[in-house]
């Protein structure tokens, strides 16, 4: 089971480190609509280390067995490695690559009206948020594949 969970988890990580980073680098001058988009697509492009991590354990560790509550803990586990690499991705991002990036978006939800929704961050903190996004979507991701993957 750990062995599977490093495995995956650092496929993933490094998927999503590679993937978030080229997205938000070359989508400088997308909207932030569309960024948003392809942000979600780079999430669920890395967190499918989760399905086949589970499938891997089920059929070739496992026996062709897998539980519910065992692909729970072993997807939700392999997306926390995977929201470390996005969550560091975005870090970098707004740290070091674009960091004009919360004053940019401040002015647009400014000048869109929407100065009541606006929630001061730091890159530290959106990283923090990044982690638990992709956290609560590989959840999600672990239970949906446990269903489909369970066997006894």
């Amino acid at each position: 089971m750990k062995s599977t969970i490093i495995k995956y988890g650092t496929y993933g990580f490094f998927v999503g480190l590679i993937i978030f980073i080229i997205h938000l680098t070359f989508g400088k001058n997308l909207s932030y609509g569309t960024n948003a988009i392809m942000g979600y697509i780079a999430i669920c492009i890395s967190l499918s280390a989760v399905v086949f991590g589970l499938k891997h354990y089920r059929d070739k560790i496992n026996y062709g067995s897998l539980t519910l509550r065992r692909a729970i803990i072993i997807g939700t586990l392999i997306s926390i490695i995977v929201s470390l690499g996005i969550a560091l991705a975005d870090f970098i991002y707004t740290k070091f690559i674009n960091p004009d990036w919360f004053d940019n978006y401040y002015k647009m939800m400014r000048d869109a009206g929407k100065e009541d929704e606006i929630v001061e961050m730091t890159s530290f903190t959106a990283g923090l948020f990044m982690l638990s996004l992709v956290t609560v979507i590989g959840f999600v991701i672990s239970l949906i594949s446990g269903v489909i993957l369970k066997r006894k």
